[in-house]
């Protein structure tokens, strides 16, 4: 009988330390300690370097920035914010009623224009930036092409200042409003719509005051994201002629060796962009938002007027013609010639040299090489740091879960310009949380700063889909004797698996596009992709510039693709 009840008491004993209430800590610290050594650290450097001027503790900085009689820095901060909050609602337009005309209703070019919709997504802003350019310009194909059949001595438009700029922004940022508000109408009610109808609510009502409320956490976290997308903007404003925003006084202090009012100006963007953080998950927690009623998701209504369906298809060709036109014509680009392309419409003169340097030429290959690898080491490191965090804040009970929540959300709302100050500021010297050694200048600052700067996308995919799943599963597989690890291992993770997969893909396309970290802690040996795209088009070498663009977007269209495969709607998710 004791031989019986021998191997039972085994797992017991296996399990008497991860089942006591101090296995939690030993689980959760790691990701304190990272958080704080990356995260807050840097921040706290950047702070100090502002306040700290040859030694001595002064607010001159600050003074400097808020002086009223140069207002440089003032006008920056407000051209930024401007710019944001003019991007978060045009972007927000433009991707809700695109979500909302794809999802519920049925006409010829829905599906082609559903496919479409995302094409965006695979335009990193610098891609996006240098396409509209192209296009829309002061020297675009279509300003010329206009001047050239009415016989006119000037361009007739060309997208410039602060309109170019929210243009660009709205077309390469809507998908994340699109994304998100897509999966949230799918599962709406409609029998709280018929509801409302019938108690005599119009059409506008029904739409203001059910449907958008419902959409309201998926809008913030689309929000808040192109906020921060916005503000940390850097090649739209240069390229249209906006000189003062905030990203670009921090590249000019740094550039110019005025280091300590680099770190003020990178403070005050902190702080603002925080503040919107906070805003926005305040107005997200001031009403509940959770669909109670029983009902189905809803379906989509065709058109069945001759004439409205008429004027689908006319619309969505129109869509479709503007979704593709700026891969289309960087397409056209880079088969062109360097230095050909001077007054005309097109380019005159082909050819598939730059191709054939991509993968040739070392020189070339060498930035593609450099994206990919340190995207890959900076998507791994999000992964194990993503699935463990969103594991702990869902699962697991313990104090400074709140505050595990906030930390874990500051990188979001830190724009990659002030990502990258801060490890400057942190790692310039040798500290205890770089083991000693200076980082800045070598290779492992890039993926660094692409750690701190995307870590939350799988933390809110994992998060989003454990919340979704019954903990009862692994509680039967803990009191049937297996241990946590192998729970976890066996249970839980193969489970979560198409939201880890979903975050973990949009983490890499997001590395693989990061430009504005890039740009002030790259060095020659460690250039990405993204800076010597920017490099190549300042020295007007344009095919060989479009040639890693259209590079670049095969890459992440093939990444999306799987991400929209493998894990289906919950690639949304980590938005």
């Amino acid at each position: 009988m004791k031989a019986e009840l021998q191997p039972a008491a085994t797992p017991s004993k296996r399990m008497s330390f991860t089942a006591s209430p101090s296995f939690v800590y030993v689980l959760v610290s790691p990701l304190f300690l990272i958080l704080l050594a990356y995260v807050i650290y840097p921040l706290f450097e950047t702070f100090v370097a502002s306040v700290s001027v040859d030694g001595q503790l002064t607010w001159k900085n600050y003074a400097r920035f808020f002086s009223l009689e140069h207002t440089a820095n003032l006008e920056a901060l407000w051209t930024s914010v401007y710019i944001s909050v003019l991007s978060v609602i045009t972007c927000g337009i433009v991707g809700v009623t695109m979500a909302f005309l794809l999802e519920r209703y049925e006409f010829p070019g829905r599906k082609i224009l559903s496919v479409l919709a995302l094409v965006p997504m695979a335009l990193p802003p610098l891609i996006g930036v240098l396409s509209f350019t192209f296009l829309y310009g002061e020297s675009g194909i279509f300003p010329r092409l206009f001047k050239e059949l009415f016989g006119l001595e000037q361009v007739p438009f060309a997208l410039k200042g602060i309109p170019g700029v929210v243009v660009v922004h709205t077309f390469t940022m809507y998908t994340y409003f699109f994304m998100t508000a897509s999966a949230a109408i799918k599962g709406l009610d409609p029998s709280l719509e018929e509801a409302a109808a019938s108690l005599g609510a119009n059409r506008f009502t029904v739409w203001r005051r059910v449907i958008l409320p419902m959409l309201t956490p998926a809008m913030v976290a689309s929000s808040l994201l192109v906020f921060m997308i916005s503000m940390a903007s850097y090649t739209a404003p240069l390229i249209f002629g906006i000189d003062r925003t905030m990203t670009m006084q921090i590249y000019l202090s740094r550039t110019n060796g005025d280091l300590d009012m680099a770190a003020a100006q990178s403070t005050v963007l902190s702080v603002v962009s925080i503040a919107f953080l906070l805003l926005m998950r305040w107005y997200q927690g001031a009403r509940s938002y959770q669909n109670l009623s029983k009902g189905i998701s809803v379906h989509r209504t065709e058109v069945k007027s001759k004439a409205g369906r008429y004027v689908c298809m006319v619309l969505a060709f129109i869509g479709i013609v503007i979704l593709m036109l700026p891969i289309l014509v960087l397409v056209l680009i880079s088969f062109s010639v360097d230095g050909t392309w001077t007054v005309q419409i097109l380019p005159p003169q082909y050819t598939l040299d730059h191709y054939i340097d991509l993968f040739t030429d070392s020189k070339t290959w060498r930035p593609i090489a450099n994206s990919l690898e340190l995207s890959a080491i900076a998507t791994v490191g999000i992964v194990l740091f993503g699935v463990a965090a969103a594991y702990a804040m869902v699962r697991l009970r313990f104090r400074g879960k709140t505050l595990l929540d906030v930390l874990i959300m500051l990188p979001w709302a830190l724009p990659g310009t002030v990502v990258a100050v801060n490890l400057i500021a942190a790692f310039s010297e040798p500290t205890v949380f770089s083991f000693g050694q200076v980082l800045i200048g070598t290779f492992w600052i890039i993926p660094l700063a692409y750690f701190v700067r995307h870590l939350p996308l799988v933390f809110r995919s994992t998060s989003a889909t454990l919340m979704q799943m019954d903990p009862s599963v692994e509680e039967a597989a803990r009191n049937l004797g297996a241990s946590w690890w192998y729970s976890f291992r066996r249970v839980v993770f193969p489970m979560a698996f198409g939201g880890i997969l979903a975050g973990t893909l949009l983490a890499f396309v997001q590395c693989i596009g990061e430009f504005v970290a890039s740009i002030l802690i790259f060095t020659p040996r460690t250039m990405p992709l993204s800076v010597a795209i920017f490099q190549r088009m300042y020295t007007f070498e344009f095919g060989t510039a479009c040639a890693y663009g259209v590079l670049q977007i095969t890459v992440i269209i093939i990444v999306l693709f799987i991400s929209r495969k493998l894990a289906g709607d919950k690639a949304g998710t980590a938005v």
